[in-house]
């Protein structure tokens, strides 16, 4: 593993649902904060609509470190990384994820919100001075979705992966937990 604590870091965690990746993100995050005492900050992008959502979540946190601070941020994910680099500086970044992040955005009564807020990620990311650790889903390797909402959704997810991946200095593709790299 490349010491993300020394060198600030992008790191892309992707995968399938339940393939162990937000494991995975978790124990990498584990690892920096292990060693070099940073602190870290863990940023969600769930919204509990129903109440299998909020299990999902509940699930999600009881799992994590309870000193780890949280913070729930489903539309303005470039503003929270900003807010959490200043308020926790020296910390390392966990979002998870990026897939709820993108159909939040998408579902904004804005049509333009989604591209204002994907630019204002990609332009964040090269200014961050904290390692930071990215969970999303590979969601283009199935059929291609009915919906147009649904094709859109994959389209974008897709661009958004490729376009994060270019800055990341580490990808992983985590399969059945088990993590392959994909860059380093």
């Amino acid at each position: 593993m490349t010491n993300l604590a020394v060198t600030p870091a992008i790191h892309l965690i992707l995968g399938a649902a339940r393939s162990g990746k937000s494991r995975y993100a978790e124990q990498q995050a584990s690892l920096l904060e292990q060693q070099s005492a940073a602190t870290v900050v863990y940023i969600a992008t769930a919204q509990a609509h129903d109440g299998e959502m909020q299990q999902r979540i509940d699930q999600h946190r009881d799992q994590r470190p309870a000193h780890w601070p949280t913070l729930e941020e489903p539309l303005q994910l470039a503003a929270c990384l900003q807010r959490a680099q200043q308020q926790y500086p020296g910390s390392a970044l966990l979002v998870d994820c990026l897939t709820l992040w993108v159909t939040n955005c998408l579902l904004h009564s804005d049509p333009d919100y989604w591209v204002r807020e994907r630019e204002a990620l990609l332009t964040l990311l090269p200014e961050l001075q904290q390692p930071l650790l990215l969970v999303s889903n590979e969601v283009g390797w199935g059929i291609v979705p009915m919906g147009e909402l649904s094709r859109r959704f994959v389209d974008e997810s897709g661009r958004l992966h490729q376009a994060i991946a270019a800055q990341a200095q580490a990808v992983t593709l985590v399969v059945a937990g088990i993590p392959v790299e994909v860059k380093r």
